[in-house]
């Protein structure tokens, strides 16, 4: 595009970029280059987590919406987010004094409740009338 967009407060900052950078696959090898700069597509990525809009209204001035959403798809698939996760949570751990991982890990009552009951089936909503469910299992937003 040639012209420096203005930063969305969602954008990763120069130190959280030379974090995550390192965990962000390249260029496949043997096809087409990559156009795309990956810190663009992980700013897009992160702006629809962060504000919640669908991906096809994502601001044009990142990539398309349907390459930051494939590179998701391709880093959920791959372990990457997890990846991302854990170089952070080790960061943040060794700031803190602590070994990089945790040694033990706290599941609360209302967790164990939950699983008792049945888990998700015991938390879904109940149907108020077959017109409303049939209504929702139509209309589509997108």
């Amino acid at each position: 595009m040639g012209m420096e967009r203005i930063p969305y407060p969602t954008d990763v900052t120069e130190d959280q970029w030379r974090l995550i950078e390192p965990s962000i696959p390249g260029a496949k090898t043997g096809g087409r280059p990559r156009e795309t700069e990956m810190r663009e597509a992980i700013n897009a990525i992160l702006y629809v987590v962060r504000t919640g809009c669908a991906w096809r209204h994502l601001p044009h001035d990142f990539p398309p919406w349907q390459t930051a959403y494939g590179y998701y798809r391709q880093f959920q698939r791959e372990g990457i987010w997890e990846e991302i996760h854990d170089r952070l949570r080790a960061q943040v751990r060794r700031k803190a004094g602590k070994k990089p991982t945790p040694s033990a890990g706290i599941i609360d009552s209302q967790s164990v409740k939950t699983g008792e009951k049945g888990g998700r089936a015991a938390l879904t909503r109940a149907r108020k009338s077959r017109v409303e469910s049939a209504m929702s299992s139509w209309i589509r937003w997108d």
